[in-house]
């Protein structure tokens, strides 16, 4: 059985984050801690700058709910395609299986009635053999 190796990666990458940030600070614990502070400030700051002022947060969500609304849309759109189309599949396999039934219980009569023709033959040559009429 397989085993995820996604916590020996998480893992290496935190020991090779660590060992960057004491090797940067030439092996003072402090001073790595400090140095990992300000790069995790300097990112939150970047990310802060990315997403914008609060209006255009806002402008975001409304453009967010659109393009949500649209997909949604589509997504029902597609899904009721596929409904109408496995609908008309199974309908169309109903009516196949039903007239497959039908000429199968048909070619099962067929050969009944051959079968019963013969045995009243056979029946009768028997007969004429040991004198019934």
């Amino acid at each position: 059985m397989s085993r995820s190796r996604a916590p020996i990666y998480i893992g290496t990458a935190v020991a090779g984050g660590l060992g960057y940030y004491l090797y940067s600070a030439g092996g003072s614990p402090k001073v790595a801690q400090k140095e990992f502070e300000s790069d995790a400030h300097k990112a939150a700051a970047k990310i802060r700058g990315e997403i914008g002022h609060p209006t255009q947060r806002t402008n975001y969500e409304k453009e967010g709910k659109h393009v949500g609304q649209s997909v949604g849309a589509k997504f029902d759109s597609a899904v009721s395609t596929i409904d109408k189309d496995l609908s008309k599949a199974k309908h169309e396999t109903e009516s196949y299986a039903k007239s497959a039934k039908a000429e199968t219980l048909k070619k099962i009569d067929e050969m009944d009635r051959k079968v019963e023709e013969q045995a009243a033959k056979s029946k009768g040559y028997l007969s004429s053999w040991f004198g019934s009429k």
